[in-house]
Order: C-alpha cells, then structure tokens, then sequence
C-alpha cells in the first residue's frame, strides 16, 4: 500500500469492480417497476441536513466511480483475488436485492428475498464493493471512502425506516424488530 493514491488509467482498474452500480441505475431506468418502487428520496430529504448528506452521498458516489477509472487493481499481488471474492459476494447481494425489489408488491415494504437477511442489502452490497475495491487495489483512499460511505449510508437507511414505518406502520416495525440493518444478530448490529 503506497502513501500516495496511485492515478493512472489502465483496463485492469477498478472501475471493472464498479461498473455494476451505473449498470444497475441503467436498469432501474429502463425497468420502472423498479425506479418506482425505490424512489422515495424526495419524501425522506425534508431538512437542509437531509439535503447535504444527500448531496454528499451522491458526490462521493460519483467521485469513487470516477477515480475508480484510474485505480490499477493490483494484479501482482495476491490482495486482487481477495477482493474478487468480496466483490463477488457484494455482486450477489446487489442482484439478490433488484430481484426482490421486482417481486414485491407495491403496497408493501421490502421483506422477501434478501430482505430478511438485512434491511439494506443494496447500500450493503456497496459498501462490500467499495471493500472490495480497497482490497484488490490496496488503496488506503478508497478504504477512506469506503468508511465515510457507510455514514452517509447509516444516515440514510435511518431515514427510510422512519419513512417506511411511517407508510406501513406495525407490518414494518416488526420487520425491523426481526431484521438486522446490516447483517446478523438483530440486538447487536442496529
């Protein structure tokens, strides 16, 4: 791992690693059943904090894509297939989570599927891409974004749970009392 973040552009970059999130936003355009089921941004953004922490997530996003085109994974290290199999697990988490967001009806919350593993399996599936990244690439600067990630993201899914207790209610809250936000024990990972 160099103290300095490397930047040079290269197929073997870890933009192959996130090129799954622009590709699943594609989808979520093309398949609207599924923008629509997820788009409940705008009722949850309702305070100047909300906005900024919104705006930041976004940027960070957009930034961790974008300098991920510049990242050489280290192919010369063993590091690289750790982090092929991390990723592989946040691939499949991210693919898990779209189907069941497709297969749930629109008048109910999210709780099939993946769903009953974690809350938020797609802003898990992120951050286990984010590791991935940092790990394939030994990056100590996508480590930092990764963690700053996740606050943002905790923030964020505090958010959605108080908009979707608002919307469904006792149907949620049990769902929350059952399922961890993350994963594992429910009464030792809120």
């Amino acid at each position: 791992m160099d103290w300095v973040p490397a930047f040079e552009p290269g197929v073997w970059n870890a933009w192959l690693f996130m090129i799954i999130y622009p590709l699943q936003w594609l989808a979520v355009i093309i398949l609207p059943d599924i923008g629509a089921r997820t788009s409940h941004a705008p009722e949850i953004i309702n305070s100047r904090k909300d906005r900024i922490m919104s705006w930041l997530t976004q940027g960070i996003w957009i930034g961790a894509t974008l300098y991920s085109i510049f990242l050489p994974l280290r192919t010369d290290t063993p590091w690289v297939w750790v982090g092929l199999a991390i990723f592989l697990a946040g691939l499949a988490v991210l693919v898990a989570a779209t189907f069941a967001v497709a297969a749930a009806p629109a008048d109910k919350p999210f709780t099939s599927g993946i769903y009953r593993f974690t809350r938020h399996p797609m802003y898990l599936s992120m951050l286990t891409v984010y590791l991935a990244v940092s790990v394939a690439s030994l990056s100590w600067l996508f480590a930092l974004i990764t963690l700053a990630t996740f606050f943002l993201q905790r923030h964020q899914a505090m958010k959605e749970e108080n908009q979707c207790t608002r919307i469904f209610g006792r149907e949620y809250e049990e769902y929350m009392r059952r399922t961890s936000r993350w994963l594992g024990n429910r009464s030792r990972l809120t």
